[in-house]
């Protein structure tokens, strides 16, 4: 589904990423993990070209990127979601308009958009929000209204770039069940950079582990579920009344 071939990248005199070869096999939930800085963003970005390797190969669903022409490389890119930590809505839109949006970069017969976006809305649980505009919203569902966005366009692969790290434990707990669900329901290739090692190990089944632009370890495991944390008033008072040690954030 998604093979990078001995890429490298460089940021004036920092070598981003080293020689790193990559494969993610079609319908699997793949993380890439490391401290700031270790190279994870610039690997996803590098999957849908908006990271051009310096050297190197990247081949999604057959095509080699590095071969595409504008034209070619834009059609490609409709088959591939972004979701991102700070949701990127337009504040000036409302949850419709937003979600719209790549039909009518992509083209798609606007007798089709208001189907299209009603369907990604109810999926995410937010049909009823349609005509609100970010500012109304909470933040789990602005990322929400912006995994909607992602999968409106029905992609083939969706990449997540620290889509849960910006939310509180619960509000985590209900955007990776759904992602989950997005990849069984759809069989959507998933790959989900994060440094939280609790929210890689509850969804994906294989971890690439990166340090200084290069591949540190690359193995599967076993997801251990998505779980709703507890995280309700009552649970803060008696940790606070009791002097629990959890220190969580």
């Amino acid at each position: 589904m998604i093979t990078l071939r001995n890429v490298h990248k460089r940021f004036g005199h920092f070598n981003a990423i080293r020689a790193v070869s990559l494969h993610i096999k079609s319908g699997e939930i793949h993380g890439i993990v490391g401290a700031s800085g270790a190279g994870k963003t610039t690997l996803l970005r590098m999957m849908n070209f908006l990271e051009q390797p310096d050297k190197g190969e990247v081949v999604v669903s057959g095509a080699m990127l590095n071969e595409l022409s504008p034209r070619e490389l834009r059609q490609l890119r409709q088959s591939i979601g972004m979701i991102f930590q700070d949701h990127n809505l337009l504040g000036n839109k409302t949850v419709f308009e937003n979600v719209v949006s790549p039909l009518k970069i992509a083209r798609i017969n606007k007798r089709e958009h208001e189907k299209r976006v009603i369907e990604s809305l109810q999926f995410v649980g937010l049909a009823e929000h349609r005509d609100k505009y970010p500012s109304q919203l909470s933040g789990g569902q602005k990322q929400r209204v912006a995994i909607a966005r992602a999968i409106v366009n029905h992609p083939k692969v969706l990449l997540c770039d620290e889509p849960t790290s910006s939310l509180d434990p619960n509000t985590t707990a209900e955007v990776l069940e759904l992602l989950k669900r997005i990849n069984e329901t759809f069989h959507v290739t998933i790959v989900f950079v994060s440094h939280e090692m609790d929210v890689i190990k509850s969804i994906c089944e294989r971890v690439t582990v990166v340090e200084d632009g290069e591949v540190y370890d690359d193995f599967g495991i076993e997801p251990v579920g998505v779980h709703q944390s507890n995280r309700s008033a009552a649970y803060f008072v008696e940790q606070l009344k009791s002097g629990g040690g959890d220190h969580s954030s």
